[in-house]
């Protein structure tokens, strides 16, 4: 009698036990394209940072700089400056300057960008080519600008404040020096810094508004919400995690600012002395620099902002499980 039992046939897509899967070759192509980009990173940023590193161990000085072997001092720059109370005082004025503006520039920010999603597209494009001429203009060029705008010599903004009435300004204003003392050195400063880093904010803040889908804001009419809570209950918690990158990274920039405080205030008023500026005096502001003081600074600095870094970084991360 035949065998007309059916054959067994093997599920399709399934490869059998002795057989093993083809290994890939390796794709080298995308990282030689990175290569160059992380060549020219590695010259320019992480050398100089391990060699910050290792002058922040050793006494550097005029002699060392002609070519005279470096001594090694352990910790013992940082303990001169974490033991000095004017480290302490720039360190206050970096985290309290930090604080001010970053909390300015993303409140000022996000309502430009609620401003720019209300205008129509034309004008909406008008604003924000506007603002953003103020988010890429240097950062010495704005310094120049504001300098010269809060001048003791022809300064518009003092020439305007001597036009008011004196029962709401005060006396005269024509010779008034902003950059005299910290705290109007630090409001001129501050000024400067979110008038060019509110327009990165808003334009993020449109970005993301325009990926919200309209139905929950006309849900939200439908029921009543106001403007207030439609923000907290909508626009927040879809455009927390942009809030939170620019938010970091706001952090980072106004804590490292150099540029613009040296130019006004200069290396005379150590008063209005931040982190960075400090730094940079102790290694190169006088006729016989401490560069391993400078450096140890800097790496305190710079260990800082690799903190905020990894809050950057996770926020990154979490960003990209989300998706």
């Amino acid at each position: 009698m035949l065998d007309t039992a059916p054959a067994v046939r093997k599920p399709p897509g399934r490869r059998s036990a002795g057989r093993s899967r083809p290994r890939r070759r390796p794709r080298f192509g995308p990282y030689l394209l990175i290569a160059p980009t992380v060549v020219v990173i590695a010259v320019l940023m992480f050398w100089p940072m391990i060699q910050i590193g290792i002058m922040s161990f050793q006494k550097v000085g005029t002699r060392q700089l002609r070519g005279e072997p470096a001594e090694s001092v352990g910790l013992e720059n940082f303990k001169d400056i974490l033991g000095d109370p004017f480290f302490w005082t720039t360190f206050k004025h970096t985290v309290l300057f930090a604080v001010v503006a970053v909390s300015l520039t993303m409140v000022i920010g996000t309502l430009v960008g609620l401003l720019l999603n209300k205008l129509g597209k034309r004008m909406s494009n008008l604003v924000a080519g506007g603002v953003m001429v103020a988010w890429a203009t240097p950062p010495i060029t704005a310094a120049i600008i504001f300098t010269w705008l809060f001048g003791t010599t022809g300064g518009l903004v003092n020439w305007t404040l001597d036009l008011l009435p004196d029962f709401l300004v005060g006396g005269d204003w024509l010779g008034y020096n902003w950059f005299s003392k910290p705290l109007p050195t630090y409001t001129v400063l501050t000024i400067c810094v979110v008038w060019q880093a509110c327009p990165f904010v808003a334009v993020s803040v449109l970005a993301g508004l325009k990926s919200v889908p309209s139905e929950l804001y006309e849900a939200a009419r439908v029921d009543g919400s106001g403007p207030w809570r439609t923000f907290w209950s909508i626009t927040y918690p879809i455009l927390k995690p942009i809030f939170l990158v620019v938010l970091v990274m706001s952090i980072i920039w106004d804590f490292k600012v150099f540029t613009q405080l040296f130019i006004m205030a200069g290396m005379a008023n150590r008063d209005a002395f931040n982190l960075s500026l400090y730094a940079y005096s102790e290694a190169f502001g006088s006729m016989n620099p401490k560069l391993g003081d400078g450096s140890a600074i800097a790496l305190v600095l710079t260990l800082i902002l690799l903190i905020v870094t990894a809050l950057y970084v996770r926020v990154m991360v979490r960003q990209g499980e989300t998706r």
